[in-house]
């Protein structure tokens, strides 16, 4: 007989809690295959294509696209064969016990098994194998209840805090702020469904206790008022409210983190960047059975940064709080902010220190392809030891950025024009940039972030002085 098996939302990894479903990718109903891709969701990080390790026919879906899930809530159940022939095609590719699966969760760590063309099986097919289940579970929807409506969305049961007694939240990243800001999450009355506590919730009782108010419930509390007369209305509040979750969320939590916790300092030099234009332009125009892609300009000030990064690796480091300590980083890891359609992203190009500038441009080029198309990796998202923003492309010179934490410095480029400059004792046009480096002072004093920004600064306006470097 089949056994349906309950796939959960797996541990994404990089410290993630939750997840939006953006689109599933399978209906009630359908054949999968063992890591075939079942939902695409949307984390703090990046879009990601959840494969399912079981092998079946697709019994209930849970959750609607837009909704945001915590790790460990259900997704889906599948009906796995027990035997050969339980279904159709034998498509389940499990075993003996009906009940092997890859193990994997991540597209790309899969068995390389193919997936199976999406079929459709018949209702009264789900309904038999959706019978014999071994241990509780969220109560599937089968095929014949799948007429047009929303599929009902579990919504778990509330779990034991840190402290004696039951509260009314699920999400580990509720429970998680909770506790950074000493709230007692029994004294909030939560606005989600039966009385679940959310995080807007907890964000309301901490801005609350931060103006020395009590903490408000969250739903509305009825109010005794005289049997006559008009019930007061109360206006809404006016204005659009945005969520701030997903790309945005993590966004908004990673800058506040950083201006809290790092003194940061900025300094900034105009420069001459008229060599290095012509000194890219004489690259890109050499032709010849060798000449490579095109170089851009940020592939040379990023082979500049890690120029600079030799000579003072005090910028490329971070602090541990807890030890007390200054890490200095022996690999260069460096990103590069990219505005996207979901938002300010930083993919990193890893070990850019072992790397050329037309290595690093071809790896920029190919990150910013799959940030725009949604399709960078958390891995590619994350470990970067230093930032370089180019803000010129938004059509201003300068501008005081704030550091990528936990990283300890970030490099701002201005857009490069026409301006006068003495060039050897004289007025000339020059192109000029304004270079603009925000750097933690816990890592280092303003002698060496000064010594940094101004070895940067040479290299654009004498670009011969890499070659000492390649």
């Amino acid at each position: 007989m089949p056994q349906v098996l309950e796939f959960k939302l797996p541990d994404l990894g990089e410290g993630l809690t939750e997840a939006e479903i953006v689109r599933w990718l399978v209906e009630v109903g359908d054949v999968v295959a063992i890591d075939q891709p079942v939902v695409e969701v949307e984390t703090a990080k990046a879009m990601v294509e959840v494969p399912c390790p079981y092998g079946g026919v697709v019994t209930a879906r849970f959750g609607e696209e837009g909704t945001e899930l915590p790790v460990g809530s259900p997704l889906l159940t599948v009906a796995v064969g027990s035997a050969e022939g339980d279904l159709p095609g034998d498509l389940s590719g499990n075993g003996a016990d009906g009940a092997e699966s890859s193990g994997n969760v991540l597209v790309g760590y899969g068995t390389g098994a193919p997936a199976a063309r999406r079929r459709r099986v018949r209702p009264e097919a789900i309904s038999a194998a959706a019978a014999p289940v071994a241990e509780p579970a969220p109560v599937p929807v089968t095929a014949p209840a799948l007429a047009p409506g929303p599929v009902p969305t579990p919504v778990p049961a509330p779990v034991l805090d840190e402290a004696s007694g039951p509260v009314a939240v699920v999400s580990p990243l509720v429970r998680r702020l909770a506790r950074q800001h000493d709230l007692d999450l029994r004294q909030l009355t939560g606005s989600g469904r039966d009385g679940l506590i959310l995080r807007a919730d907890v964000e309301s009782a901490i801005r609350a206790a931060a103006n020395g108010t009590a903490v408000a419930p969250s739903v509305p509390v009825p109010v005794s008022r005289p049997a006559s007369g008009p019930a007061p209305v109360s206006a809404p509040v006016a204005g659009e409210r945005i969520p701030l979750r997903g790309v945005r969320g993590a966004v908004a939590d990673k800058l506040a983190r950083s201006r809290r916790e790092i003194p940061d300092a900025t300094c900034w030099v105009d420069a001459d960047a008229t060599e290095l234009m012509a000194a890219r332009a004489a690259m890109n125009g050499a032709g010849g059975p060798t000449a490579g892609p095109k170089v851009s300009v940020l592939a040379l000030l990023a082979r500049i940064c890690t120029a600079a990064l030799a000579r003072f690796p005090e910028l490329n480091s971070t602090v541990d709080l807890e030890a007390r300590e200054i890490v200095r980083l022996p690999a260069v890891h460096l990103g590069f902010a990219a505005q996207t359609e979901r938002g300010l992203v930083v993919p990193v190009v890893r070990d850019a220190q072992s790397r050329n500038a037309e290595s690093i441009g071809a790896e920029i080029g190919r990150l910013t392809e799959a940030a725009r198309t949604g399709k960078l990796t958390p891995a590619e998202l994350t470990g970067g030891t230093f930032t370089l923003n180019n803000y010129g492309v938004f059509g201003v010179d300068g501008s005081t950025p704030i550091i990528n934490h936990p990283e300890a410095a970030m490099l701002g480029v201005g857009r490069i024009v026409p301006k006068p400059w003495v060039h050897r004792g004289e007025l000339a046009v020059r192109q000029v940039v304004q270079l603009s480096l925000t750097f933690d002072h816990r890592v280092c004093d303003g002698g060496t972030a000064g010594g940094f920004l101004r070895y940067v600064a040479d290299c654009v306006e004498q670009p011969a002085l890499l070659l000492r470097t390649l």
